[in-house]
């Protein structure tokens, strides 16, 4: 049986949506962005969301909004993808990396609190797997110490945790469209936030610091932009809004297919005593991600792959890649859970198109392989 990791949930009606804006006048960000940006927004219960073209462009233009740059320090989990830390990098800040929790990956609230310094300007929470990190805690911390909190929701648009959803507690929050996230344009991004001077200041940034966008320009009497500040080339076209509209009208009967997938994974994987991330109490996951922790991973991942089994490796731990370890010096050890984590995690199929039959396969592999070691 050939089972894919992943496998989009983009259909006729997603199809028609593109054609129609492909129909219109607008390509390029548009009024499908700004339905998408309004709905998503009210989504999240947030009052602002700001399309981008990926999650990397829409959180380093929220940290150069904040005036994050040389001599800056920002903390962030070692355990994450790499554009989490990258994007500080090209601020010219410096990320500085903190160890997570044990049984769930997401960062280590407890262990925070000792890195922060005088250069110390913002923390970015990771919602590992789609799960939030304890927002709660974490605002008081970075209260106490004026700190800015950029949530890393590229996993998490469903999740909440203490009634709690992304972006409600967080300074803002940046959420990825890539092609395996639970909604998806292929690449795209969005930050959403309640700070009105934040989210007209990104709008900004995302097309070169220009005063009007292309639809401002070009749907009233013509009036002279103005570029008033450096900006970038940041924003999301109206056909890839016209995919998500239909996407985030069905996301949680989508979650709900997922919810049961994982449930199944979990069950049969605690019986078998192979270990996995845990949802916590009070958390509800996004499920953007099912992954098992195993020894001999790479013995282990080969093996499914023979079995005909697609799956990944979601994530290695940020400060043990190469450009990490010869900028900065880091090396094994400093870290040790998110090392851990970064050498046995394995990410397993998990869509809504997965029948009972190759769950029942993925699982029997799983639990065949991760046997042996």
């Amino acid at each position: 049986m050939k089972i894919e990791f992943y496998k989009h949930n983009l259909g006729e009606e997603e199809i028609r949506s593109v054609v129609q804006a492909l129909n219109s006048i607008f390509l390029t960000t548009g009024p499908r962005v700004a339905e998408f940006e309004q709905k998503f927004a009210s989504y999240l219960d947030a009052a602002y969301a700001v399309t981008t073209s990926s999650w990397t462009t829409g959180a380093f233009l929220t940290l150069k909004a904040w005036g994050i740059g040389p001599g800056d320090e920002v903390i962030v989990p070692a355990m994450t993808f790499i554009a989490t830390a990258n994007i500080v990098l090209h601020c010219g800040a410096v990320p500085v990396f903190v160890d997570v929790e044990p049984e769930t990956g997401l960062i280590d609230v407890n262990l925070t609190e000792r890195l922060i310094t005088p250069k110390t300007k913002a923390v970015i929470p990771v919602h590992l797997y789609g799960q939030m990190a304890d927002m709660i805690k974490l605002r008081s911390l970075a209260d106490s110490y004026n700190l800015r909190i950029l949530e890393d929701s590229a996993h998490c648009i469903e999740g909440e945790r203490d009634g709690v959803k992304p972006g409600a507690l967080g300074d803002a929050a940046a959420f990825s469209f890539y092609a395996t996230k639970n909604i998806t344009c292929g690449e795209g991004g969005a930050v959403v936030t309640n700070d009105a001077d934040l989210a007209e200041k990104l709008k900004a940034l995302r097309i070169h610091g220009m005063s009007k966008s292309a639809a401002d320009r070009y749907t009233s009497a013509f009036r002279h932009w103005d570029m008033e500040i450096l900006g970038y080339k940041a924003n999301l076209t109206d056909f890839q809004a016209a995919l998500l509209l239909n996407q985030l009208a069905t996301i949680e009967e989508k979650w709900k297919r997922k919810e049961l997938i994982c449930r199944r994974y979990e069950e049969a994987f605690s019986e078998a005593g192979i270990a996995f991330p845990k949802v916590l109490p009070g958390s509800k996951s996004a499920r953007h991600l099912m992954t098992v922790w195993v020894r001999n991973r790479d013995r282990v991942l080969t093996e499914l792959q023979e079995m005909g089994i697609g799956v990944a490796v979601n994530f290695r731990a940020v400060h043990l890649m190469k450009y990490y370890r010869e900028t900065f010096g880091y090396a094994r050890g400093n870290y040790p859970v998110a090392e851990q984590i970064g050498d046995s995690t394995i990410s397993l199929p998990l869509y809504p198109k997965l029948q009972e039959q190759e769950i029942d396969y993925v699982i029997k592999c799983v639990i065949s392989a991760a046997g042996k070691s």
